[in-house]
């Protein structure tokens, strides 16, 4: 029956794991601005059931990650959190976002943690903070940063010295950010998380020992737990951790709302008359939970990540972390929201009812954005840097561009010459896609599925040229530590079959790291109009006009093939005419009145009139 299901479930799912410890905390910087309080016992797990400040208190808690809404958007959401009769917010940290490049580190604007923090405390919502390193989160890479990779022997969640290192440096950084929030000084942070599903990698028993120091060391004394499913309960865990203990209380770290989108896959949609009987049996059972996600938002740019458990090869997500989740991609209300607004508000007294809803943000479909110029693949080279030289291929992290952090995302347009045609196989060598081109003429695709071409023959030397796309790196899984892009193997392995015998084939490389933001300030006199034929991969430019205040709209791109995005110089995320996504979500506060700046990346014609829906 449905109670017993739930009682396995919690075996499945998550449980807490608290410590009780002495040792001397660091000294930390005062921030006046953070409230401070008399408070005297934190969240603990001592009993059947959580108590904070010695009374019986019941996690119902709601993931919302800062990086996947736009920070003009974070109060909204929260809010909306708040009304549902949520009490905890739970968010992960991103690590490739916060250290782009090793030593340089990011905190402001989208990425400033602490905002998120006191705006959070500000609304009376509690927090459990989930620092890492790794996340998952269906985030590339699991959020590690790429450039770890540059380490031809690195071991990625690890004590290897070359990912501990690395960790101590970030935590250095991220930990001091957060101790002052945490709950025993007026914070809103009532539990920290120890990394992040270990159990199902679990290969090297010192590494969660080693990050629960990291956290200890360095001012964390809140309660900490460990999240796992059923099988890595056993491995996931760190010595003295309470587990599975029928005198302690129960938490469904990750109630899964919904599920993430592949690419050529189908859309997941988890109903609310599915959902809502097991949240409901849950809560009967005293267990708290935490609803991963009740509010999905967005992978913008090029942080989705991609799904291999099970499958013979990679398979990329979808820009949108829609999840299915009760607070819609746009932050609307949805069923499951309203069925689990009333079910929750019968965990609150009479004297402290739920909040009035807040006003759902309005949408408008403008005019079509009109294309006005464009650029081809080919002249835009010319305002990049110039092309690294060498005898044989190199993977984009070890490119020597970004301060030597290499390239993380988008392409990388590889080139060679060639004397005559031939069988082009990839043996499972490109990473992820590669648009193949002979003197510039696109000659067909590889990938995961097709890894043989046939190369015209033609005369004299020519110019063979593969511009991989990098789809998105694994999150989750035991391959982590293979997710280099690009290509490193086209010389003896990837090579035209007529010359596999031929020792002075196909060893001089140009490679040309492709940094699309630097195209949006392209002078106008460098591209094209839209009298001339463009040609393809190619880059468009246009126009969208808004008249009044700017609201949220989404982008559709019918006949469009496969792409990027950009308004206003921000990252809107890939699209792909196979689907299911079918729109980009555009928020409002990245636009403004009058004309707005749109700029494509078209990796190759479909059926394009240039006049494009919004």
């Amino acid at each position: 029956n449905t109670r017993d299901l739930v009682r396995e479930s919690a075996d499945f799912l998550f449980l807490f794991s608290e410590f009780f410890r002495t040792f001397k905390v660091l000294s930390l910087r005062n921030h006046p601005e953070t409230r401070r309080m008399n408070r005297v016992e934190g969240l603990r797990a001592n009993s059947s059931q959580f108590t904070l400040e010695r009374k019986p208190f019941l996690i119902l808690g709601g993931s919302i990650h800062y990086f996947r809404v736009p920070r003009a958007y974070w109060e909204d959401r929260l809010l909306k959190m708040k009304a549902c009769g949520l009490n905890t917010l739970t968010t992960y940290v991103p690590w490739n976002l916060h250290e782009p490049e090793r030593g340089v580190f990011k905190f402001d604007d989208q990425l400033d943690l602490e905002a998120y923090l006191r705006l959070a405390a500000s609304l009376g919502l509690w927090v459990i903070l989930r620092p890492g390193p790794y996340i998952c989160a269906e985030w590339d890479l699991g959020g590690l940063p790429s450039w770890l990779l540059r380490d031809p022997q690195m071991k990625l969640r690890t004590t290897y010295s070359g990912f501990t290192y690395a960790v101590n440096s970030f935590f250095d950084e991220v930990i001091k950010k957060a101790v002052p929030h945490q709950y025993s000084k007026g914070g809103p942070i009532i539990a920290v998380q120890v990394e992040n599903e270990y159990g199902s990698y679990a290969t090297d028993e010192n590494y969660m020992p080693f990050i629960k120091e990291a956290l200890l060391s360095r001012g964390i004394t809140e309660l900490l737990l460990t999240s796992d499913n059923k099988d890595g309960l056993k491995l996931g865990g760190v010595k003295g951790g309470i587990v599975r203990l029928p005198q302690q209380p129960k938490m469904v770290m990750e109630y899964w709302s919904g599920w993430f989108d592949l690419w050529g896959g189908l859309h997941h949609v988890y109903t609310a008359e599915e959902m809502i009987p097991v949240v409901t049996e849950i809560l009967k059972l005293d267990m708290s939970i935490n609803l991963y996600m009740f509010h999905g938002g967005t992978n913008f740019g090029f942080m989705s990540g991609a799904f291999a458990v099970g499958l013979p090869a990679p398979k990329p997500m979808v820009t949108s972390y829609d999840y299915d989740a009760p607070l819609s991609e746009a932050g609307d209300y949805t069923t499951k929201y309203h069925l689990l607004r009333n079910l929750f508000s019968h965990y609150h007294s009479e004297s402290q009812p739920l909040p009035e809803l807040p006003s759902v943000h309005e949408r408008r479909a403008y005019q079509p954005a009109v294309i006005q110029q464009h650029i081809s693949l080919w002249d835009s080279l010319r305002f990049t840097d110039k092309p690294f030289k060498s005898e044989r291929p190199v993977n984009m992290e070890n490119l020597p561009v970004n301060n030597n952090n290499g390239q993380s995302y988008g392409y990388t347009l590889y080139e060679t010459t060639i004397t005559s045609g031939g069988a082009l196989k990839s043996q499972n060598n490109v990473r992820d896609r590669a648009l193949v081109f002979v003197d510039k003429h696109f000659v067909g695709v590889l990938d995961y599925t097709v890894q043989e071409l046939a190369v015209p023959d033609g005369k004299g030397k020519r110019t063979l040229g593969l511009l991989v796309e990098n789809c998105g790196r694994v999150n989750y899984g035991k391959t982590l530590d293979e997710q280099r892009k690009g290509t490193s193997k086209f010389n003896k392995q990837m090579a035209l079959q007529k010359f596999q015998s031929d020792e002075s084939c196909l060893e001089i490389f140009s490679f040309y790291s492709r940094p699309l933001e630097k195209l949006i300030n392209i002078s106008a006199g460098h591209w094209m109009s839209m009298r001339h034929q463009p040609s393809f991969p190619g880059f468009f430019q246009g126009r969208l006009y808004v008249n009044g205040s700017p609201q949220d709209t989404f982008i559709k791109l019918p006949g469009w093939s496969k792409g990027v995005v950009f308004i206003n110089g921000k990252n809107l995320g890939r699209y792909w005419s196979t689907g299911p996504q079918q729109t980009l979500y555009v928020p409002g506060p990245w636009l403004h009145r009058g004309d707005n700046q749109v700029l494509y990346l078209l990796q190759k014609h479909m059926c394009l009139p240039f006049r494009k829906s919004v």
